[in-house]
């Protein structure tokens, strides 16, 4: 049995801005349930402790780390027995806004310092330095807020092995050399080989220079780091590590997304009960202000409104798409000119357009069982996370080849008659290439035996996270016994 302090900067239903949080709640539980000991370690945000005073929470260690005075409390992951420690940090972590920044939309001045504080915490811990008498064998470490944690630990020669993942590469932590010299890190982390960046400090550098194995989301995705066009200026410190780089699939929750107990939904149905998914649709469509038929073909987006997602290859064929007889859908939030954009369209065509800014957990999963079509026309995916919901709510995704993306979704072609089909692909990352695809899953929508297969395709691949528990559970046996 390993012992793993798993630590992360967000966890669902605690704290969510993205996949990262899904991914922290699920991963750990499948792990438990091949009978590891696992512990989440998280920042005690404001919004985490109010949430988890519901379900109870004690102090387990009251410390000093530079000056400031640490509480660890401990509490349960809701709805699970895995034990979360929380990072209480008062200055730090007592503040409203998102967990990186402000209200105004501005990174936290002082980043720098609070995951730095962070993970001295799982150093601590990983020493088994705090009293807790529990000792990580595997400190699992996720994205660049955790980047320090590897870096920290191997400056003591008996450490845990640490293993870090990479959610998404384009978030690389960078600070200035004067941010660098405000931590009490070693002088000897400034070099090109460990945490120095281009002039600045890198933390996600902490995580591929040191950490024991590197993961990452999808096999596509691991391949993809490793050139120029998908590094973001790590490929060549990632292909170096390559031996030690592997990806390896998300997957969901299966409970919370099953189209055939799902709360959230008007009809609940599953392969065998098909037929009932129509009624969704039906309802979204009055309840949106859409024209209600179960002929129209609904496409479905839920996601960020950012360059990352696609939303210009959206917005480019957008008229040829109003040409159609159509409806979308789109629920997100981000950069301030693409909800406009979707805004405006929205109120010109109120029949077929329906966009509502922000992010609701109910409004998502409804969208995924009441859309026929999911677009995906992401940029670039590490893994994503709806083309899998959309898959097991016999959504049809549409989606652009790349990351986790392509290795989820297949579209039957000429080249490819044996390939199970359960969905429609485009290789270019241009809008003419994207509205080709929604116009063959029209064109396919409308034969609707064909569609029907292709759905139930779709509806029986397991995405659960059986298997890639799995795999993680190989790597840190290998790592720990290297």
């Amino acid at each position: 049995m390993q012992k793993i302090l798993f630590a992360t900067s967000e966890v669902y239903p605690l704290i969510k801005t993205g996949g990262l949080a899904d991914v922290a709640a699920s991963l750990p539980r499948a792990l438990l349930k091949l009978g590891q000991d696992v512990k989440i370690l998280l920042p005690a945000y404001a919004s985490v402790m109010e949430k988890a005073k519901s379900i109870g929470v004690k102090e387990v260690a009251q410390f000093e780390i530079e000056g400031y005075s640490i509480s660890l409390k401990q509490t349960r992951l809701p709805g699970t027995k895995v034990t979360v420690w929380l990072v209480d940090i008062p200055e730090f972590f007592e503040r409203e806004g998102n967990p990186y920044c402000g209200p105004d939309g501005n990174d936290w001045f002082d980043n720098h310092k609070r995951f730095y504080v962070f993970a001295r915490v799982a150093e601590l811990i990983a020493l088994d330095q705090l009293g807790l008498i529990w000792q990580p064998t595997i400190v699992h470490c996720n994205d660049w807020q955790t980047g320090l944690i590897p870096a920290l630990l191997s400056l003591h020669p008996n450490h845990p092995a640490t293993v870090f993942t990479i959610h998404n590469l384009a978030y690389r932590g960078l600070f200035s050399y004067q941010a660098f010299a405000e931590l009490n890190l070693p002088p000897v982390f400034w070099h090109h080989e460990r945490l120095e960046f281009y002039g600045q400090m890198s933390f996600i550098k902490g995580g591929l220079a040191f950490a024991d194995f590197i993961t990452t989301v999808s096999p596509s995705y691991a391949n993809e780091i490793q050139r120029p066009e998908f590094g973001n200026g790590l490929d060549g410190l990632i292909r170096y590590r390559s031996d030690a780089v592997a990806g390896i699939l998300n997957g969901v929750d299966t409970d919370e997304w099953n189209p055939g107990t799902d709360p959230h939904l008007a009809c609940n149905y599953n392969r065998r009960t098909l037929g009932n998914k129509t009624k969704n649709k039906l309802a979204l469509q009055e309840e949106l202000g859409l024209a209600v038929s179960s002929e129209i073909p609904l496409l479905g987006f839920v996601g960020r409104l950012v360059d990352q997602k696609g939303v210009d290859l959206i917005l480019e064929q957008m008229n040829q798409l109003l040409t159609l007889n159509c409806q979308l859908v789109i629920l997100g939030s981000g950069f301030p000119h693409y909800e406009k954009a979707l805004k405006n369209i929205a109120e010109q065509y109120p029949q077929k357009v329906a966009v509502t800014l922000g992010y609701n957990e109910s409004f998502a999963h409804r969208i995924e069982a009441s859309s026929d079509i999911f677009l995906m026309p992401s940029i670039f995916e590490p893994c994503g996370l709806n083309q899998l919901y959309s898959l097991r709510y016999g959504t049809l995704p549409v989606v652009h080849a790349v990351g986790g993306l392509r290795d989820t979704v297949f579209e039957q072609t000429l080249e490819s008659e044996s390939v199970e089909a359960n969905g429609f692909v485009f290789h270019g990352a241009t809008a003419g290439e994207l509205f080709a695809a929604i116009q063959r899953a029209i064109s396919i929508f409308k034969q609707k035996d064909r569609w029907k297969q292709l759905q139930l395709n779709a509806m029986s691949k397991d995405f659960s996270w059986d298997a890639s528990a799995k795999e993680y559970l190989a790597i840190y046996e290998q790592i720990v016994s290297a």
